[in-house]
């Protein structure tokens, strides 16, 4: 009898500077299409609290106080998307950063017939990447997020939702520190936008619209890049 199709998980990257709400639209994607959202920062954390061999391999380099090398990031990603839950398919978020992360992500890909089926970058405004980021501070009792333009607490000084009147402002949430974030994505990703769109799967989206319109564009997006793969 002959084996039955079936079609590989969908593997889907979003690229972003910071603030440019990939994490909101990863969590949306998720719940539309049943995809699980995978991060860098997640992957270590979570690959260390399980003594996996990657995990303890990166352990061992952070608490060295350096960098974790690409080959334990794909090392740990590979163990990842070996996983139930991944079964439909992942969204990228923080990796890769540059051509020679997306060469190997390819290669890791590539063991088990997949590929990147879209790589979607969030298009935005850098001098709105500052005053969206530099504005924003949190309350210390709840964690609800707050704006100093564009979401301010109904009465000053007090959150709406918990009654809290500590607040906390990330330290790197300036606008010194923002802009040379934002001209070192750029430096970094210019690079891997032109490596995506030469294999034909980047997708631009304008990111400065409402989350709502956003979404509708990722959806769209999303929707059409899974009813065009075929069973491997």
């Amino acid at each position: 009898m002959d084996a039955v199709a079936t079609t590989p998980p969908a593997v889907l990257i979003l690229l972003g500077p910071p603030g440019a709400g990939k994490g909101t639209q990863a969590r949306m994607l998720e719940d539309r299409f049943g995809l699980v959202q995978l991060s860098t920062g997640d992957l270590l954390r979570a690959a260390v609290a399980a003594g996996t061999e990657a995990g303890k391999a990166a352990r061992a380099v952070m608490e060295a106080g350096e960098l974790v090398s690409d080959e334990i990031v794909i090392a740990i990603l590979r163990d990842r998307l070996a996983e139930a839950d991944c079964a439909r398919g992942v969204i990228l978020d923080g990796f890769p950063r540059t051509t020679v992360q997306a060469e190997a992500l390819d290669a890791l890909l590539a063991e088990t017939g997949q590929r990147i089926d879209a790589a979607i970058s969030l298009e935005v405004e850098d001098a709105a990447m500052v005053e969206r980021i530099s504005g924003r501070y949190s309350c210390a009792g709840c964690g609800e997020g707050w704006h100093d333009s564009f979401k301010r607490p109904a009465t000053e000084g007090v959150c709406d939702k918990c009654g809290g009147t500590e607040f906390d402002r990330r330290a790197d949430d300036n606008a010194e520190t923002v802009a040379s974030r934002l001209a070192a994505y750029h430096e970094r990703t210019a690079p891997l936008i032109a490596y995506y769109r030469d294999r034909g799967v980047l997708h631009s989206v304008d990111a400065m619209d409402g989350i709502d319109a956003i979404a509708g564009t990722l959806g769209g997006i999303v929707n059409t890049v899974i009813g065009q793969r075929a069973p491997a």
